[in-house]
């Protein structure tokens, strides 16, 4: 058993007293006072401390009840019952081991996505140390961490711009998720009780500044600039079958079009680990057909199993670097996220035509993004 003790003054000071491991000549005392402990916790203590007794007599595992406690009550008491003997000090990991370790558990997700996991891990290590403590980060260092990458983070530097520091909002807002995400699976694990990036605002994901419509005359041009059929599908397929470029545009294959019904299969990688989400089946548009039959009866589709041949290889080439020179070659004004914005304008398009079902069907995105991004959005620049 163990006594509570209170020593009084303006700011009372409370002992706690027990024997430890059955010798009644070995006393140990536990002190807590200031404004900080009430009575009422140096009584819950007393009670604590009671049951981790019996529990170190009786060699058994302290109840879930017990266990909450100590895992809401604060660094100091802890480090007192740890002195005592009563608990055992939990194992203290750095930043270095939590993300080797986070991204190990990871390795059975598609290479994408341990891309993005590493890229988030990179702007971390940019700011923090490999050895610093995981019990050492709070909310405030993190926040810091946010407030560097938004301010200070150093953008590439070309001979058309000069060096700007400072990651996009969206990008930040991506970052901080990848992150949360991690420090989330360590809280889980048992590495640390609290997430440090809980109550630190990611941001949005949306960076207005970079959104534009790519108009049907605009789409026209670009297919009258490309060097071969093989990019005017890829356009096609984008601005007009709405796919992902390029993860969906480069699976398609030729077999995953009915010709007849005029239809055809799109899977996605992104979206296939949702149940019922891995594939959906899209009209073939009118003018997407037409390009479609042009490369279809070329020679250099003879016998090919994927629809686009020319532009497979990652590392030989960059359908970003490519299309910049066919919006060049087109007159047009620079489109940002090229990709992006021609599958979100024909996203407007099916759902202003078609209606939300529609979007959600063939296009690929859920209801609550459609109501965000496309039931309201004013077509600026559309004709």
């Amino acid at each position: 058993m163990a006594s509570l003790t209170k020593k009084g003054g303006k700011t009372p000071a409370y002992h706690i007293q027990f024997f430890r491991d059955g010798n009644s000549s070995k006393r140990e005392t536990i002190y807590i006072g200031g404004t900080r402990y009430s009575e009422k916790t140096a009584n819950e203590l007393k009670t604590i401390v009671e049951k981790l007794i019996f529990c170190k007599d009786n060699d058994t595992d302290p109840d879930k009840k017990t266990v909450a406690w100590l895992e809401k009550t604060t660094p100091e008491i802890r480090e007192k019952l740890v002195k005592a003997g009563l608990i055992e000090t939990p194992p203290t990991y750095t930043v270095t081991e939590l993300w080797d370790a986070f991204l190990k558990q990871k390795a059975d997700v598609k290479g994408s996505t341990i891309t993005i996991y590493e890229t988030a891990k990179d702007r971390f290590f940019a700011f923090f140390k490999g050895d610093e403590l995981l019990t050492e980060l709070t909310q405030v260092t993190m926040q810091n961490w946010k407030d560097y990458l938004r301010t200070e983070w150093p953008r590439e530097k070309s001979r058309r711009r000069p060096r700007k520091y400072g990651l996009a909002e969206s990008t930040v807002a991506g970052t901080l998720t990848k992150a949360k995400a991690v420090f989330n699976w360590a809280v889980r694990s048992g590495w640390i009780e609290t997430n440090p990036l809980t109550g630190v605002g990611r941001g949005e994901f949306v960076n207005e500044e970079n959104d534009r419509i790519v108009t049907m005359d605009e789409y026209h041009r670009l297919l009258d600039a490309c060097p071969c059929q093989d990019w005017r599908v890829i356009i096609a397929l984008a601005r007009i079958g709405g796919m992902r470029a390029p993860s969906e545009v480069l699976r398609l294959r030729w077999s995953d079009i009915n010709w007849e019904r005029s239809r055809f299969y799109v899977t996605s990688n992104k979206t296939e680990r949702y149940k019922g989400k891995g594939s959906r089946l899209v009209p073939l548009f009118p003018e997407l057909r037409i390009e479609l039959e042009k490369l279809f009866e070329s020679d250099s589709s003879e016998g090919a199993e994927f629809v686009i041949n020319r532009y497979r290889d990652p590392e030989r080439t960059n359908l970003g670097t490519q299309f910049a020179r066919i919006v060049k070659l087109a007159g047009i004004q620079p489109i940002p996220r090229p990709f992006d914005n021609m599958r979100a304008s024909r996203s407007i398009e099916v759902y202003a035509e078609h209606g939300e079902k529609a979007e959600a069907e063939w296009i690929g995105h859920s209801t609550e993004i459609a109501k965000k991004h496309y039931c309201h959005v004013k077509l600026r620049n559309w004709d």
